[in-house]
């Protein structure tokens, strides 16, 4: 990174000038630093969802949505979900480096130690309504965490944040499995010492006393793929809601609770969900995916096509090619037909055929494809959401750990352009 002090100058309405810095990150894109704006000018910048804002100076995570290119921490995500499993890409958000043999046996083992719930926490989970919804239930548990295993003052901060983290990365795959069995009413299963974190996950969620049920293995790789794809995506909506609240000097359960609440919107982390209920509505209604797609380019007509474009990425999302492999894949292992699946495949095809979709680059996006897999997986549309908040876990913990470190370290506070009324005059009741 680099700084030319004198980068760039602001006139004002009135004649002043504002000269500041223009900072140069790693990748050569540049940032104009406003950081003194008001205090100098008394004027502020406005920018709507914080499209032009850098709220942050961050070595986690790099995107380049015009030639869809996605790296954590410089690693191509092609090659880390080529290369590594969900337990190495955590270690490399939250320790910064990829670990080597011995390390990532540690790392294992101290996450199977911690994936155990306190006993007591089962009776939050049997207090819940069997509809209540799975996010609801993953957030305050989370946030629950923190009541049972508090931090210990007396400890060295740096190895007390480490064992936060590692109790969490490790307890938050139990919480979303005994979720789902909540749901369904079902007993809980105990994460088991021979299973590896995806498929301790698996069998935690569909194994029972009457079934001979076995990991998959190609769920399982899929699994863990699919948490990879979702481990980090930069400055997003429930990554900024972590740095927020983080800045406020919350701790890490608080933190990436409130990043769990922000995920279940279904402009971020429902959008997948969004996905299968569109499909599922054409199987219902025996709408014809070209119907959709006719309804999708009329500009008078409201509907929207779910799945399909991205807010960053204005080529091919980088993950939809790696998670349409995935999902052929898992695809091959069904063994019952799936008017859902076939849907989704017929709509892709004439979507990517057709010069609308091309010309304005609503290539079919990450969310349309892990839909279909969880699918596919016999995991239902409800959970979709918990496992994408699996797969953030990592990428919430490193920038909260990143804020942790920063010297900045001010908390977040944005301004607003104020249009209310000015000054007003409060009348006695009986005047009113």
């Amino acid at each position: 990174m680099t700084v030319n002090k004198n980068g760039a100058k602001i006139i004002l309405e009135d004649g002043r000038e504002y000269s500041t810095s223009v900072i140069t990150d790693n990748m050569g894109e540049k940032s104009i630093d406003i950081t003194g704006l008001r205090k100098e000018t008394g004027y502020i910048t406005y920018d709507p969802g914080f499209v032009n804002t850098g709220s942050c100076i961050s070595s986690i995570c790099y995107i380049d949505g015009e030639k869809g290119i996605l790296r954590y921490r410089g690693y191509p995500i092609e090659e880390l979900v080529e290369r590594c499993d969900f337990i190495e890409v955590a270690h490399l958000l939250v320790k910064g480096y990829l670990p080597n043999v011995e390390e990532r046996s540690k790392y294992q083992e101290l996450l199977n130690k911690h994936s155990l719930l306190h006993v007591n926490m089962k009776e939050f989970f049997r207090a819940y309504p069997a509809d209540a919804h799975p996010m609801g239930i993953l957030s305050a548990m989370v946030a629950s965490l923190s009541a049972f295993y508090p931090e210990m003052e007396d400890r060295d901060p740096e190895e007390n944040i480490d064992l936060t983290v590692t109790r969490l990365l490790s307890k938050m795959r139990t919480i979303a499995a005994y979720t789902y069995r909540q749901m369904n009413g079902m007993e809980y299963v105990d994460p088991q010492y021979n299973f590896t974190y995806c498929a301790n996950f698996l069998n935690m969620m569909f194994f029972s006393s009457v079934n001979n049920y076995t990991p998959d293995p190609v769920h399982v790789r899929a699994l863990n793929e699919l948490l990879i794809l979702h481990a980090d995506h930069e400055q997003n909506c429930s990554t900024s809601a972590v740095r927020l609240v983080g800045s406020s000097e919350a701790n890490l359960y608080a933190s990436v609770a409130a990043g769990c609440c922000a995920l279940w919107g279904s402009k971020h982390g429902g959008a997948n969900q969004a996905v299968m209920d569109m499909l599922t509505k054409m199987a219902n209604e025996k709408i014809k995916p070209k119907e959709i797609i006719e309804r999708a380019k009329d500009k008078n007509d409201p509907f929207r096509l779910s799945g399909f474009g991205h807010r960053v990425y204005k080529t091919f999302d980088p993950r939809a090619k790696i998670a349409k492999k995935l999902t052929q894949k898992v695809i091959a292992t069904t063994k019952r037909a799936d008017p859902l699946l076939d849907i989704a495949m017929e709509l892709e095809e004439m979507a990517l055929r057709d010069d609308y979709f091309l010309e304005r680059n609503l290539y079919p996006n990450v969310d349309f494809y892990t839909g279909i897999t969880f699918h596919a997986m016999g995991i239902p549309v409800s959970m979709f959401t918990v496992l994408f908040a699996m797969g953030r876990l990592p990428g919430w913990i490193a920038h909260y750990l990143e804020w942790k470190h920063d010297p900045y370290q001010k908390i977040g506070r944005p301004r607003q352009v104020y249009t209310g009324s000015s000054e007003r005059e409060v009348l006695p009741l009986y005047e009113r």
